[in-house]
């Protein structure tokens, strides 16, 4: 049995004096690389998992520096489980976003009166219980994708890119940069049936070539999505969409700016989470 690094991340003040203290924890985490991180119900305890001990330790020192100790509490742990993920979210039911159902494969409706997304819980992000999956499925089924090409950035679990072909995209492209989530995203295509109609490439931003598409999905954090700003908007054909999420809502100030050629078209908000959806115009 392999056991997991990882950082127990206890929040001791919520919501506390600093009310986007999540979101610089999540653009603090980005530059180590967390191949997942869970939080229990009340968001006040994250459980922060990393490819490597010196990953995990890495990051604790630069929290520890750049965070007040009032404000949070971070201790290292090996988790001695290779089965975590299933176990901690055991407890996971199936849920309706709009017009589709996200469930666990323990908890798929009987009744199917809505398409349904079954979605294995692993070391990928997007189990489509968090709020800025959410976010980005509301917004995605506010879109005609009916014969469209789309792109989902960091797609983890691949639940956006199921809710895509669920929804009638013709060409759907699920593209990360970590194996072990490519790995969890091609079982839950498979156990979708999406397989034939879901490509997966394992690529960044940085290096990434594909074709333009009509919707592309990024839910990262607030600093990728800036500094990959022109990347990402490269990448949405003229006429075409930007979902964007990821952030809470006090990052807009900085998001926006970064994607001022693109026309705002809607921005949800949910508890402390945003999205929005930006429209490349045509040229």
């Amino acid at each position: 049995m392999v056991d997991s690094p990882a950082l127990e991340v206890a929040f001791l003040s919520s919501p506390g004096p600093d009310p986007f203290l999540r979101e610089r924890l999540y653009a603090l985490l980005d530059d180590f690389e967390p191949v997942a991180i869970h939080e229990d119900e009340s968001s006040d305890t994250w459980r922060v998992f990393f490819k490597s001990s010196s990953d995990r330790d890495a990051a604790a020192a630069q929290l520890s520096t750049a965070i007040a100790p009032h404000l949070l509490r971070a201790a290292a742990v090996d988790v001695p489980d290779e089965d975590w993920a299933r176990r901690s979210q055991q407890n996971l039911k199936a849920i309706e976003i709009g017009g589709l159902i996200v469930a666990p494969p323990w908890d798929v409706p009987r009744t199917r009166s809505k398409p349904v997304i079954i979605i294995e819980p692993s070391t990928g992000f997007g189990t489509g219980h968090h709020a800025t999956t959410q976010l980005c499925l509301r917004l995605l089924q506010q879109l005609e994708l009916r014969g469209a090409r789309v792109l989902d950035i960091g797609t983890g679990s691949g639940v956006l890119a199921l809710a895509a072909w669920k929804m009638g995209a013709a060409d759907v492209v699920a593209i990360d940069n970590d194996p072990d989530a490519l790995d969890n995203a091609r079982d839950n295509i498979a156990r979708n049936g999406g397989a034939p109609a879901i490509d997966i490439i394992c690529d960044d931003l940085t290096t990434l070539k594909v074709q333009p598409a009509d919707v592309v999905l990024a839910n990262l954090t607030a600093a990728v999505l800036v500094r990959h700003a022109d990347a990402l908007r490269a990448l949405a054909r003229h006429n075409g969409y930007l979902i964007l999420s990821g952030f809470g809502p006090d990052h807009l100030v900085e998001i926006r700016p970064a994607f001022d050629r693109m026309l705002d078209i809607n921005e949800i908000t949910e508890g402390d989470w945003a999205a929005i959806c930006l429209e490349m115009p045509h040229a």
